[in-house]
């Protein structure tokens, strides 16, 4: 079918869209352009493994009103991931690689069949900061903890053909593919074709500003689509931003992005793409663009996307690609009929949304969600409302007659101030912008208060040889926010350790603590396990802020600080114009700055290139080491399909349970189950490290699993963190818990028959219930609220999920990712089907969920809930296995035996 669509244009051929437009297929013309990019991917690759006639013909007859229920299988041409996800993928390809080796294959046949980049980039943490020394010294902490990930990412450069890394040190994934990776147009031999992706991050979405379709996948997904499999997704809606207008004075990108993320969370865009259009879209530079782009993860949908044009040339062309290759781009996209961003009424929507640029005001967004937008003349008030509101009300349970300030600090005051990766520090006119702030503030002589921890860490080195030459570096140096190193440090929750003292005070005090930082996360616990209110905001207010000291403070009345002549400094005195911040960016940006920075990555860190790494195509494990374990995810048995009979319920949350929630990436706690099995393998404690960087070993990562300190188990009797009941008797049978099973020895006061009910429970770790109920081969079973699994794109919260041994999650609603990922590794979803989504559960019901042998899409059943005195009653359910697809993944046991078995028949 394809070849007759194979046409010829300036620079090669391409499979015409407007050709299959005039085969009889009409609404081509008037769809979403990021929609026509997929269209373009299922005709080029229709006839080759999962995509056929019919995939094509369905979606090329897309409408917004036909409402197409139907999977689309999407082959993308790359991979990108960075190094917190990217390990545990490489992990499981290398273990992949021995078990096909185990049964006697050739390990060289599990090989990426798209070229694959990881970018090293989460593993830096803020360490040292304050002194021109921070960078090194982060630097090499960094390589210290991290030696033996980065032996094993070293070993996977030279074992896979097509997998490349970019070292540490050198920018953040999002920022360097931006600048560095995207090709916006592949070729092929001679043909062309759109650069499509899916990445490890769920912020990959970035790359949407420069007109590159794109998505967060877990890595379960990610390993089945460099594997050949295609990326299967439901025919979306596709939601339109009609922007007009254009901002005003004294507003940022960051404040459109914030107001946007507003507005279209509200608006319910979970699982629909989003696309940008009108003539206050196309006046958006590309970084503007990216901004927003960034934080489709935070709005809720696939992506935020922007079509190409002039305006995607001139960032290509200023970030150093050649010029040859942007004339094959523009030709190309206009050959499509997919150049310009549309006007008003030359695309069809399924939902059209409108927002005037001039109505945006200077805002931040929190203290525990990205969505919750604040205006800043309304941050006082509203800090001090959420202070004083009760804590099942969603606010702190301050008393209001209580005092601001305990010793040296207060509820309010800032502890951490970071201008961080990813969503700005790729924006050079916000960073330009906090570079000037930082000047005026400095002239006036203001620093930052003493207890307020300051951090820079640029999205690229790009970033650093701006600020330098446009003389703007000595300044945020000298207010503290000296470069703390390149990649996600604060908003991953790598923001380092505050003072002992300072900790200390807080926590003993019950201070509800601040901080302010130019990222994109603000969730509970993620920047720091002692501070309770988190701002997210655009770079110039995280140094005014950092300048106050407080969040608790009106710039349009009160003063950030005195001058050193003991005047008082408002916040309109630091504010660059816009005329300002874009004659200095214009005068610090050029190609040859791009071209230099990118042209030698691989050997620019020396630290890097001198790591002696194991080669060979299969990995040698070590199996007492504590980063990187062969994981159990292929010689575990599947679970045995149909009912599910006598399941225990192993939690209950409420709503907005996030990925961090399930699996933290931060620090890993002295008491916790996964801290004490460190300590019992000699690791020290100073040396644990995070979450995040053992996600190459199963042990830690599984005991980590619902391990956050704010998560709140209904089932826990109030107590927050990583607990719950065990309904189990106890007995004379010790057990010792361990994620690859469950060691006997003899010993009193354990637990044993899960067939002897107890009239009193204990609360235990959430690890050490799973593991007594696995060793009593009893199913578990979890419900939660809305937005299950909302935030970043972490394969963890779901394999730690199968390991836990729980069977299928009950949920109001599930974010998008999360939901595929529990099918990837062979959890199954479940929605609440009742009218107002509320369960009376105690949590000592017995949980039986009648499936049948077969699944089936959408699937509506009834699963009854047992109490101890035998009284019954049914939970209306439906099953939210949505594609074909994913029913044959559960039915493998996940995706990653099922592409196994595929490498094994080839």
């Amino acid at each position: 079918m394809k070849e007759k669509f194979l046409k010829p244009f300036t620079h090669g051929k391409f499979y015409s869209l407007p050709e299959l437009q005039a085969s009889g297929f009409p609404s081509i013309a008037r769809m979403p352009v990021s929609l026509r990019i997929v269209l373009e991917s299922v005709l080029r690759n229709c006839g080759t493994t999962g995509v056929g006639e019919e995939d094509v013909k369905r979606l090329a007859s897309w409408t917004p009103t036909s409402k197409l229920n139907v999977e689309i299988p999407f082959k993308i041409a790359r991979v990108i991931l960075q190094d917190f996800t990217g390990v545990p993928l490489l992990v499981d390809l290398a273990a992949m690689r021995q078990a096909v080796a185990n049964k006697g294959g050739d390990p060289k046949k599990v090989e990426p069949l798209v070229p694959v980049d990881l970018v090293v980039d989460h593993s830096v943490q803020v360490d040292f900061y304050g002194t021109k020394e921070s960078y090194t010294e982060n630097l090499e902490v960094e390589f210290r903890r991290n030696a033996e990930r980065y032996r094993f990412l070293k070993w996977g450069q030279q074992a896979f053909k097509t997998f490349g890394v970019v070292p540490p040190g050198i920018g953040i994934v999002h920022q360097v593919n931006l600048e560095h990776l995207a090709r916006v147009v592949f070729k092929d031999g001679e043909i062309f074709y759109p650069d499509t992706l899916v990445g490890t991050d769920s912020h990959t979405t970035m790359v949407n500003g420069l007109g590159v379709v794109g998505w967060g996948v877990g890595g379960i997904e990610a390993e089945a689509g460099m594997l050949g499999q295609p990326v299967y997704f439901l025919t979306p809606e596709v939601v339109g931003v009609h922007l007009t207008g254009k901002l005003r004075e004294g507003v940022t990108a960051t404040d459109l992005t914030l107001r946007v993320t507003e507005l279209l969370r509200k608006a319910k865009v979970v699982d629909k793409f989003v696309e940008f259009f009108g003539v206050g879209a196309a006046t958006l530079p590309v970084a503007d663009r990216a901004t927003i782009a960034n934080m489709a993860p935070e709005y809720g949908a696939t992506m935020g996307f922007f079509p190409i044009d002039e305006k995607t040339i001139d960032y290509l062309r200023l970030t150093g690609r050649e010029e040859k290759h942007l004339e094959a781009i523009e030709a190309y996209f206009r050959a499509q009929n997919l150049w310009g961003i549309p006007k008003s009424g030359e695309v069809d929507y399924s939902q059209v949304l409108e927002l005037d640029l001039s109505s945006i005001v200077p805002s931040v967004a929190g203290p525990k969600r990205p969505q919750d937008r604040i205006e800043l003349t309304n941050l006082k008030n509203k800090w001090n409302e959420l202070l004083h509101k009760s804590e099942a009300d969603g606010g702190y349970g301050i008393a209001a007659d209580a005092p601001r300030k305990v010793g040296e600090l207060g509820n309010g005051d800032v502890l951490i101030a970071a201008i961080t990766s990813c969503t700005n520090t790729s924006n050079p006119y916000v960073m330009i912008a906090a570079g000037l702030v930082a000047k005026k503030a400095h002239e006036l002589g203001l620093k930052p208060p003493a207890y307020v921890k300051t951090s820079l860490a640029p999205g690229s080195r790009v970033v650093t040889e701006y600020l330098d030459k446009t003389g703007l570096t000595p300044h945020l140096n000298a207010l503290g926010f000296n470069l703390v190193g390149y990649g996600c440090t604060t908003c991953i929750g790598n923001s380092g350790p505050l003072s002992p003292e300072i900790e200390a005070h807080v926590t003993k005090n019950n201070i509800v603590a601040t901080s302010v930082l130019s990222g994109n996360r603000n969730f509970e616990a993620r920047i720091h396990a002692a501070i309770k209110g988190n701002f997210l905001m655009s770079p110039p207010l995280v140094v005014a802020f950092a300048l106050a000291g407080r969040v608790d403070i009106d710039f349009e009345k009160e003063p950030i600080a005195t001058s050193k002549d003991g005047k008082p400094v408002m916040l309109k005195d630091l504010w660059p114009t816009a005329d300002e911040v874009e004659k200095t960016v214009r005068a610090a940006l050029t190609p040859e700055m791009f071209k230099r920075r990118y042209a030698s990555i691989a050997t620019d860190n020396p630290d890097w290139t001198k790591i002696a790494a194991p080669v060979g195509h299969l990995y040698s494990w070590h199996t007492q080491s504590t980063y990187i374990q062969e994981p159990p995810f292929f010689s575990q048995k599947t679970p045995q399909s149909g009912a599910i009979k006598g399941a225990r319920i192993l939690a209950i949350f409420g709503d907005s349970v996030t990925t961090d929630h399930i699996s933290p990436a931060g620090s890993i706690g002295k008491m916790t189950p996964a801290g004490k099995y460190l300590e019992e393998h000699g690791v020290k404690y100073e040396d644990f490290n995070s979450y995040g960087s053992r996600r190459g070993n199963d042990r830690i990562m599984t005991r980590g699993t619902f391990a956050n300190v704010r998560i709140k188990n209904k089932l826990a009797d109030g107590k927050e963190g990583g607990w719950t009941k065990l309904f189990l008797s106890r007995g004379s049978t010790s057990t010792s818990f361990t994620s690859q099973g469950v060691e006997n020895e003899t010993s009193e006061n354990n637990f044993h028959s899960p067939h002897e009910e107890t009239k009193e429970t204990e609360l235990v770790s959430i690890f050490d219930a799973s593991m007594a109920y696995q060793k009593a081969e009893i199913p578990l079973v979890i419900f939660s609220g809305l937005d299950y699994g909302m935030g970043s794109s972490r394969d963890w919260a779901a394999k730690g999920t199968r390991l836990l041994g729980v069977r299928a999650v009950v949920a109001k609603s599930f974010e998008r990712i999360h939901r595929s990922n529990l099918i990837g590794m062979g959890v199954i979803p479940m929605q609440l089907a009742t009218a107002s989504g509320d369960v009376d559960l105690k949590g000592d019901e017995t949980i039986d969920i009648p499936l049948p042998e077969k699944l089936t899409t959408g699937l509506l059943l009834n699963i009854t809930a047992t109490r101890p005195d035998g009284t019954k009653f049914e939970i209306p359910v439906k099953l939210r296995v949505d594609t074909d697809a994913e029913i044959a993944y559960l039915a493998a046991g996940g995706i990653l035996p099922f592409v196994r078995k595929q490498i094994e028949n080839r």
